[in-house]
């Protein structure tokens, strides 16, 4: 085992803006929680033929998800990518696991994204939309492969770096 953190530099930087952007929003929630509220009230009030009376509080949810999935998710991804970084993977393999890894972190974009999107196109195109369907595929998507990776090395003795790497 070995530990060189510029072989996951790049994972732990995307897990990083992450973890800063989760405190931000959640900073900004403390400081002025009105902005996003009133957001969402104006954007329903406008398209009032897409929403119900539910649509205010839920879509405020969204943007607490936001908040919570960015500081959880990127909390657990910087786990694995420190586990990364001290596995027994090849160099290469620990810069592309932990990149996939830190990916994840992308996930909370999604809940981001149907905030933003809902008060002006409804609830369900919001989940639906292309851009969401994005950040969920690449968080998703790249914290079950990277993790796959680690896993693989860690329980199973795969992927291990030859002497010469």
């Amino acid at each position: 085992m070995s530990a060189d953190i510029s072989t996951v530099r790049a994972g732990l930087a995307i897990v990083i803006l992450s973890l800063f952007f989760g405190v931000g929003l959640g900073i900004s929630f403390g400081v002025n929680e009105d902005a996003f509220k009133d957001y969402v009230q104006e954007g329903v009030a406008a398209h009032p033929e897409l929403h119900d009376e539910t649509s205010n509080d839920k879509i405020w949810r969204y943007a607490q998800r936001t908040h919570f999935h960015a500081g959880g998710i990127s909390a657990f991804c910087l786990g694995l990518i420190i586990l990364v970084m001290f596995s027994d993977l090849p160099r290469k393999l620990q810069t592309i696991s932990s990149l996939l890894i830190g990916l994840g972190s992308f996930y909370p974009l999604a809940w981001f994204s149907m905030f933003f999107l809902a008060p002006s196109i409804g609830r369900d195109p919001a989940h639906e939309h292309i851009l969401t369907k994005f950040f969920t595929l690449v968080g998703v998507g790249g914290l079950l492969i990277g993790s796959f990776f680690l896993l693989a090395n860690l329980f199973f003795g795969l992927f291990k770096a030859s002497a010469d790497t």
